[in-house]
C-alpha cells in the first residue's frame, strides 16, 4: 500500500470526528441553554456535556455568544419548518392563522423550553456592545412579510403598516402563549380565541 493511501486512511477518522463533535456540541449547548439559561452556561460546561475536550469547543465556535446564536438560528429554522409543513397558499385567512398558531404551539410542546431559551434578549450582546437582532423581532419581521403578502392579494386590510402590525401579532402570540401556559388554560380555547381575534382585526 502506498504512502499516500496510508496517510489517507489515517486522516479518515479525524475527518469524521469533527462533524460528530459539532453535532455533540450543538446538542449539549441546546440542553444547557434550555436548562440553565445563557448566563449560567459556560463553554467548558458545553464541552463537558458533549464529552469532548474544552479546546474542541473553540474549533467550532469563537465564543459562547456565537454558539448561542447558532442555537437560536436552529430553533428558528425548526419552527419555520413546522409552519411551512402546515400552511398552504390556498389557505383562507382564518386557516392560515389557525394553522400557523397550531404549528407554533405544537413546536413549543414538542421542544419544551427551547423557544423561551432562544428568546433571551440579554444573551445577544457582544463584547463591543453591538446587539444582534432579537429572535422576537425577527419573527415579527416574518409576520410583517405575511401581512404584506396578504394585503397584496386582498385578503386583509391595506390600511396597516406591515412592520408595525407584524410586531403586534407576534407580541399577541407571545403574551397569550406565555400567560396561557402559566395559567394552564385550555390550548384549544386559547388558539380559537386568538385566531378569531387576529382574523377580525386583519380582515379587509
Amino acid at each position: 500500500m502506498g504512502k499516500s493511501a496510508v496517510h489517507s486512511l489515517d486522516e479518515a477518522p479525524s475527518r469524521r470526528k469533527r462533524p460528530d463533535s459539532l453535532l455533540k456540541l450543538k446538542a449539549a449547548a441546546r440542553k444547557l441553554f434550555v436548562e440553565r439559561g445563557y448566563h449560567a452556561t459556560r463553554p467548558q460546561d458545553i464541552a463537558r456535556e458533549a464529552d469532548v475536550g474544552h479546546g474542541t469547543f473553540y474549533l467550532h465556535f469563537p465564543d459562547k455568544r456565537a454558539c448561542f446564536l447558532d442555537f437560536v438560528d436552529d430553533a428558528r429554522s425548526e419552527l419555520d419548518a413546522y409552519i411551512r409543513a402546515r400552511v398552504s397558499q390556498e389557505d383562507t385567512l382564518e386557516e392560515l392563522i389557525a394553522h400557523t398558531l397550531h404549528a407554533i404551539f405544537d413546536y413549543a410542546e414538542s421542544h419544551p423550553g427551547v423557544l423561551n431559551a432562544a428568546m433571551t434578549d440579554e444573551a445577544v450582546i457582544d463584547a463591543e456592545g453591538a446587539q444582534a437582532k432579537p429572535l422576537l423581532d425577527r419573527w415579527g419581521d416574518d409576520w410583517a412579510e405575511t401581512v404584506r403578502n396578504l394585503a397584496r392579494t386582498g385578503r386583509i386590510s391595506t390600511q396597516y403598516d406591515p412592520a408595525i402590525v407584524g410586531q403586534a401579532i407576534l407580541g399577541a402570540i407571545h403574551q397569550v402563549s406565555a400567560e396561557g401556559s402559566r395559567s394552564r388554560r385550555n390550548r384549544a380555547v386559547v388558539l380559537d380565541n386568538l385566531t378569531k381575534f387576529l382574523v377580525r382585526a386583519l380582515k379587509a
